[in-house]
């Protein structure tokens, strides 16, 4: 091997520059062939549908099926009896997704539903049984934020569909308007704290321990676009410190947002302390290039018309949500958990 041309810097730039456009090919070549496949999946399925092939051809189709296609096609994969059915299901789930497509075209690509894995349209399949928009909006969301098979499956398993956009806010009143929508749509109710293990009898400074420790979870649950800034994040004014609970960066929506969470009931005081926050990130944190900061209250319960009464008396940008955590551990399992701290003691020791 040539050394004198391989440290050539235009040489190495050209191969470096071969590298990246093979690359791309590949994957757009696998984004098309994925998309290939799942059209004919879904031709298969509603010639299938279309024939009543079960009440034509009996009970054993799908198995007379598998087989033949497995004799004449007999290196290729994808004809098992499952699967098949799935085809089936596939065509039924989106016969209709033309007529839902013109009150969607500003969201939906004219082929959607041929974009993503054959793994995730099945999981999609089990999860939504026989509704379109919800099918919709899981392709729609593992489309725009590259959702791995497991991400998908957690968000499916958390009924993430119910619970988008949910909260209770005055982003209507309190944002310009191109960016209320945006803002409304960030926000979930409840929030899903599953992901935790925490013991039942948990006081606020547990539940914001336990969050941080498992914060990579919890972003994931926030949804895309934010980033972790701090927590306990330190506002000082004329020898006067406050400590916001977590502040964190919308990227989308190109502001702060701050994050106060309450392990009791929703009260209107709680506002108060959180409309003063928002006011000193803006003065202390806000640069000419952001959006005004935006504030989130996560409680364990509140009444929805409370929480809107209490909003409109604020003149801050605020959502109110409940968080839900039902997997909690009893006290005396908890208490028999090593702490961090002994981890790295016994890891020290070693």
């Amino acid at each position: 091997m040539d050394s004198l041309i391989r440290a050539d810097n235009e040489y190495k730039t050209w191969v470096e520059s071969i590298s990246s456009r093979y690359k791309k090919c590949q994957i757009k070549a696998a984004v098309k062939v994925n998309a290939e496949m799942l059209k004919f999946y879904y031709n298969l399925g509603k010639e299938i549908f279309e024939l009543k092939a079960e009440s034509k051809w009996g009970t054993g189709f799908y198995q007379n099926l598998s087989y033949d296609l497995s004799v004449h096609l007999p290196n290729i994969k994808g004809f098992s009896v499952t699967n098949l059915k799935y085809m089936r299901r596939f065509y039924e789930l989106f016969s209709d997704v033309e007529s839902i497509r013109p009150q969607l075209a500003d969201e939906f690509e004219t082929e959607l539903i041929f974009t993503i894995p054959w793994g995730h349209i099945r999981n999609i399949i089990d999860k939504c049984g026989g509704d379109t928009q919800r099918a919709l909006f899981y392709i729609k969301e593992t489309i725009n934020n590259n959702w791995s098979r497991a991400v998908l499956l957690n968000f499916l398993d958390t009924n993430l569909y119910e619970r988008q956009g949910k909260a209770v806010t005055n982003f209507e009143y309190r944002l310009p308007a191109e960016q209320s929508g945006l803002a409304q749509e960030m926000t979930k109710d409840p929030y899903n704290f599953d992901f935790l293990a925490i013991q039942k009898n948990y006081d606020e400074k547990e539940l914001k321990d336990a969050l941080m420790d498992n914060i990579q979870k919890f972003l994931l649950e926030l949804g895309t676009g934010f980033a972790f800034v701090g927590r306990e994040y330190r506002l000082s004014v004329e020898n006067t410190d406050e400590y916001i609970d977590m502040l964190f960066y919308n990227i989308k929506l190109h502001c702060y947002v701050v994050i106060e969470i309450k392990i009791t009931e929703f009260k209107p005081g709680d506002l108060g302390q959180l409309g003063t926050y928002i006011v000193g990130v803006n003065h202390l944190l806000k640069s000419d290039s952001d959006n005004d900061t935006i504030g989130l209250l996560i409680c364990k319960t509140k009444s929805n018309v409370f929480a809107q009464w209490a909003l409109e008396s604020s003149n801050q940008p605020i959502g109110i949500s409940e968080y839900q955590l039902d997997k909690l551990l009893p006290d005396e399992i908890q208490k028999s958990m090593p702490t961090i701290e002994d981890i790295e003691n016994e890891l020290n020791n070693i």
